[in-house]
């Protein structure tokens, strides 16, 4: 059973930071070095500065970006830039924004999640994790022992009887109230002890499938380990055996999973000349002519290439003689028919494998990804189209998981609205 908890959040003083807006930012991984600096401009009090701090030429072991994110973040305690709420709470965010002209409106439920394996099949990944990225994360977490930025986790909900909880808190006024860049937030903080029994019993049958996150999990996790090795005696009641998490239900309507387009760079010209010839062997190709703005839909595609052709798109339908099974004979039937695996076992492996020279780039715009390529920054861009939500359960539920970089959640939720702190108890 999936263990929901409330929590003392650490959240921005609004009496010394009057706009919230100068103060949040996405989570490190979407961050480019241009935005960095951006967010650092932005205040000196931007949560980037512990999130992702800027790391510098004098930096060491002992004196890095997460030494100086535990130094400002303990000043700010200090200085009340942050504050504590003292009564263990859950906090409920809407996230407003527009999507594809529409305005739609996301609702989560910010909580501590308890710790658990995966072999548990309480806590489901649907993606594949990469060691380096959760190496700089587990840093982060030893330097500062705080969740600086909510996991995205998924819960089904029939009946809706969660949504109908949540929704009856709406219609108090918030605590948090602020617009940001087209988007807005709002925070509610609710404590009351029949809430909070009711939310926590109605969770506690349902597993939980991390959307967005997974390198935190796996982090929190490796965390928490190394914490219980030091810990004596360990109550299971510490703040380490715990994740923070934002929490929507599959069929919330400001749920929108976008696909993450593939970019290649660093392959030699011969090794694109054989590309052509062995997509040749696998995929009907059919082109168009590029317009001046956007993308072409080529309709029954499995994918679209950009830099096959000059001034053309490239739409590959893989042949039905092609067999998934033969480079995914471990994964489930699942996983063999998402585009993202066929991308990934047909194309993405054999140009990684002939020109290792080759780097790899993601971005969820694929316009962007058409910008990229036409400037000569990237060689060749793979195109991919939507899938459901519900695939994310469908594949978890066959414990079996999608390449890296496969899904987008939009928008990120933003990092810093509120913290929690890995000391202490719940």
């Amino acid at each position: 059973m999936a263990e929901i908890c409330p929590f003392s959040g650490v959240r921005y003083n609004q009496e010394i930071i009057k706009d919230l807006a100068s103060v949040i930012c996405p989570p490190y991984d979407i961050i480019s070095p241009e935005e960095q600096k951006a967010y650092y401009e932005k205040s000196e009090y931007n949560a980037v500065r512990l999130e992702h701090g800027l790391e510098l030429p004098k930096d060491t072991k002992t004196d890095n970006k997460h030494a100086r994110a535990n130094a400002a973040f303990n000043q700010w305690l200090k200085d009340r830039v942050l504050v504590i709420d003292h009564v263990p709470s859950f906090y409920l965010h809407e996230h407003t924004f527009t999507y594809q002209s529409t305005k739609r409106r996301r609702l989560g439920l910010m909580a501590c999640v308890r710790l658990e394996p995966w072999e548990k099949k309480i806590i489901f990944p649907h993606e594949s994790t990469v060691s380096g990225i959760k190496s700089d994360r587990l840093d982060l977490m030893r330097a500062c022992n705080a969740n600086f930025s909510p996991l995205l986790g998924l819960y089904e909900d029939p009946g809706q009887r969660v949504a109908k909880l949540l929704t009856s808190q709406t219609s108090r006024k918030p605590v948090i109230d602020f617009a940001d860049s087209g988007e807005a937030h709002k925070l509610w903080i609710a404590n009351e002890p029949e809430f909070v029994q009711r939310v926590s019993h109605f969770l506690a049958s349902k597993p939980i499938y991390i959307a967005d996150g997974h390198h935190r999990y796996e982090t929190a996790l490796a965390y928490r380990d190394e914490k219980r090795q030091n810990t004596s005696p360990v109550t299971g009641e510490e703040a380490f055996n715990f994740v923070m998490m934002t929490l929507v239900s599959f069929s919330d309507t400001g749920l929108v999973m976008l696909p993450v387009h593939r970019l290649l760079r660093g392959i030699s010209y011969e090794t694109i000349a054989k590309f052509k010839s062995y997509v040749e062997t696998l995929f009907k190709m059919q082109s168009a002519p590029l317009d001046e703005t956007g993308l072409p839909e080529i309709s029954g595609a499995t994918t679209r290439v950009l830099g096959l052709e000059q001034s053309s798109i490239t739409a590959l339908r893989l042949h039905q003689s092609a067999s998934v099974a033969e480079v995914a004979e471990h994964h489930s039937q699942a996983y063999k028919r998402l585009e993202v695996s066929i991308v990934q076992h047909f194309l993405m492996d054999w140009l990684l494998a002939h020109d290792k020279k080759a780097t790899v780039a993601y971005t969820p715009n694929a316009v962007q990804a058409r910008k990229m390529v036409e400037s000569g920054e990237y060689q060749l861009a793979f195109l991919l189209n939507p899938i459901p939500v519900s695939t994310i359960k469908i594949l978890a539920d066959a414990n079996d998981r999608m390449p890296g970089k496969s899904t987008y959640f939009y928008p990120k939720l933003p990092t810093g609205l509120v913290i929690n702190r890995l000391e202490g108890t719940l």
